[in-house]
């Protein structure tokens, strides 16, 4: 019997076919994991610099004027994030683009405020500027995106996440950017 058993496992030791199959089998889960993830991170990635990059460019469209129409340009504008969100929807997204006065005191103030898929935010509401930027009697356009992001396969079940993004900027013209109807 001990022969046997002996012998048994000097052929199993010998045996070498099925390694390569096992070794597959304990790394599959692994790579798997690591590949499907590193998908989803990397999307993840791509919409918040997508995110960014709407609200700048938004911004940056609206400091080269010095009157936007309300009816006929500004919808333009905001329609422009449409291809900057590209390859993610814009339908999910909402982006807002503001004027920020600054009064002599430094009293930072929303002057006019235009969105897209959303409400802007509320004139006369009181905006708290970087310090940097706070500099009496002058104006702000700030820029800015917020975007449901649900991952395209979710593999890490992290669900729908809140991405955002703002950015502030100067006229290019000095003075006010007035909004005309």
């Amino acid at each position: 019997m001990l022969r046997m058993a002996l012998s048994t496992l000097r052929r199993f030791r010998a045996a070498d076919r099925g390694i390569a199959a096992v070794e597959f089998a304990l790394i599959l889960p692994f790579m798997a994991l690591l590949y499907l993830g590193g998908f989803e991170v990397m999307e993840e990635i791509s919409a918040n610099r997508q995110v960014s990059l709407t609200a700048s460019t938004i911004a940056s469209i609206v400091t080269q004027y010095s009157t936007i129409s309300k009816s006929q340009t500004m919808p333009g504008i905001l329609a422009a994030s449409t291809s900057v969100l590209t390859p993610f929807s814009a339908s999910n997204a909402v982006v807002t683009v503001s004027c920020i006065g600054i009064d002599n005191n430094g009293k930072a103030t929303v002057t006019w405020s235009q969105a897209m898929n959303g409400a802007g935010r509320l004139v006369g509401s009181t905006v708290t500027l970087p310090a940097a930027l706070d500099v009496p009697n002058t104006t702000v356009v700030m820029g800015e995106t917020s975007y449901n992001y649900t991952p395209t396969i979710d593999f890490l079940n992290r669900g729908t996440m809140k991405l955002y993004s703002s950015v502030y900027m100067l006229p290019r013209q000095p003075g006010v950017i007035a909004l005309s109807t």
